[in-house]
């Protein structure tokens, strides 16, 4: 019984990396129809497509005078989160180079997970650019980290929680269950293994 919930869960992370495929192809598409193109991590757009984005583009006075007294308020608090993002990017970069290496997981590339691409829509002023660009890092940083933490996770703890927890990492479908004391035994090192291939399965 155990096994054959284990399969259905394994084809359930199956079907889902086939819609991520297939959500990349509509993606895909959709960047046709807005006329740019990514090479080598740099967006080109078509000229005619630029000179309708700078049309549209805020100016940056009347952006900030234009945002209430609220917004400017909490703009310390927002940006004040900078300092703890680097930390913990930093201290993840040492704990990777230090730890991943001794149990043969895989490093995590950073890059992979850091995108700063809205800073060459022409439609966005400085403030908005600096503002997407702030997101990217927060967001991708924090994607980063949880690649990190759940390649970890594999290795050490691949158990499942007795309850049901949001925004599960896709390695989270091949863990053992809660309570499942033989398969634990029996697959831990398979999903050590696993964690050492670097791929979720």
């Amino acid at each position: 019984m155990a096994e054959t919930s284990r399969d259905e869960i394994t084809q359930l992370a199956g079907s889902i990396r086939a819609l991520e495929r297939q959500l990349e192809v509509a993606l895909a598409k959709r960047r046709i129809e807005l006329n740019y193109a990514v090479h080598d991590g740099v967006v080109h757009f078509e000229q005619v497509v630029i000179a309708r984005h700078r049309l549209l583009k805020a100016q940056l006075l009347r952006y900030i005078l234009g945002a209430r007294p609220a917004m400017i308020l909490t703009a310390p608090a927002i940006y004040g989160l900078i300092i703890p993002l680097v930390l913990l990017d930093l201290f993840v970069a040492v704990y990777q180079a230090a730890c991943f290496p001794v149990y043969g997981i895989p490093r995590v590339r950073r890059r992979d997970y850091l995108a700063f691409d809205r800073g060459q829509l022409a439609y966005l002023n400085g403030l908005e650019k600096l503002n997407c660009e702030y997101c990217a890092y927060a967001n991708g940083l924090l994607a980063y980290v949880r690649e990190v933490a759940s390649r970890t996770e594999e290795y050490w703890c691949p158990i499942k929680h007795a309850r049901r927890v949001l925004g599960v990492h896709p390695r989270y479908g091949s863990f053992v269950d809660y309570g499942d004391a033989e398969a634990y035994r029996h697959d831990l090192e398979r999903l050590r293994a696993e964690a050492r291939s670097g791929e979720p399965t």
